[in-house]
């Protein structure tokens, strides 16, 4: 396995300008990740299948063209998909008149987005048909470190594919990591997002159970905080988006509920049993449910305070009953 972690210089001086790159798909990950291609100085082709995406990234990139067809990527020899689910990416990809029937051998797809790794690797060998290879480089971060360039990179594929692509993954990612074989990159992927997830929820419930109890939800987060119990959702996530009540992590509950289901088939699969993470299915699956369409992830703590009717509203702190029983 290798691991790069280069600094921010290195991130800014290793953009590929020999090369011509094609990104698809411009939305909330997939325009800062070509933002930060552009800012390398790499020449850059994008599309998305909204007009207007595609519109405000030209705008704001001169240096960029735009694709009004697939045939436009025909020159590129590396492609960059940001995309939001395998279906999406057979379909642009593999159908009738897709992205493989223009690509010119020796040329790589880039799978930066999360798939499932059963069918990444029908892809890779679907194109590995016309010479043409395929890398799945998932990441981990956010929005909001998309745009610092500061994502972390998990890396499918050979050796050699992934040294191939490293230099332009450098320009978005301060930790790139090769994690094995083609497909090992969104397995990985999906199977962090199901432990972040399984953090938020039990973070979730430690936080419920204190302020039923009458404990501010910020000073239990504080203790947890500076304890054993912290955990990524409780350092960043419950100040910033759950109990500031803004909900704008930039990640959606319905995406998460694609990757904790990837990280289910693929334990089922694999043959292992993980009680947690079906449990937690489960959970995600109703909080999704009741949720209203593309609510982010971290909303998913607001379901659970309608299901145990407690509140981590600071405007809502009052008398609990625990404190009632006492007076």
């Amino acid at each position: 396995m290798s691991t790069e972690s280069p600094t921010a210089t290195d991130t800014r001086q290793a953009p590929l300008p020999h090369k011509k790159v094609g990104v698809l798909g411009l939305g909330a990950m997939g325009a800062p990740i070509a933002h930060n291609f552009v800012s390398a100085g790499q020449p850059l082709v994008v599309k998305d299948e909204n007009p207007r995406a595609q519109e405000r990234f030209l705008a704001d990139h001169p240096t960029a063209a735009g694709a009004s067809t697939l045939d436009d990527f025909a020159e590129c020899e590396i492609v960059v998909l940001v995309l939001p689910n395998s279906d999406i990416v057979g379909n642009v990809v593999l159908s009738d008149h897709g992205l493989l029937t223009y690509l010119r051998p020796g040329s790589t797809l880039v799978d930066m987005g999360s798939s499932v790794p059963a069918r990444t690797q029908a892809l890779a060998r679907a194109a590995s048909h016309r010479n043409v290879t395929v890398v799945d480089a998932p990441v981990s971060g956010g929005v909001t470190r998309a745009w610092a360039a500061d994502l972390a990179v998990m890396v499918g594929g050979e050796k050699h594919h992934y040294e191939s692509v490293l230099p332009l993954l450098r320009t978005t990612g301060s930790r790139i990591i090769h994690v094995g074989t083609i497909g090992s990159g969104h397995a990985a992927k999906a199977l962090n997002n199901m432990l972040s997830a399984t953090g938020l929820v039990a973070a979730a419930e430690v936080l419920l159970v204190g302020r039923r109890f009458g404990i501010d939800p910020s000073i239990l987060l504080s203790v947890i905080n500076a304890s054993s119990g912290r955990n990524q959702a409780t350092e960043t996530k419950y100040e910033e988006f759950i109990l500031s009540r803004t909900y704008a992590a930039g990640f959606s509950a319905q995406l998460m509920r694609k990757d904790i289901g990837i990280a289910l088939d693929l334990a089922q699969t694999e043959g292992v049993e993980v009680a947690l993470g079906g449990a937690l299915g489960k959970l995600w699956r109703s909080a999704v449910e009741s949720l209203e369409p593309g609510a982010d992830h971290t909303e998913v703590v607001r379901y659970l305070e309608e299901l145990t009717g407690v509140s981590l509203d600071s405007a809502a702190m009052g008398a609990t009953p625990h404190q009632a029983a006492h007076h």
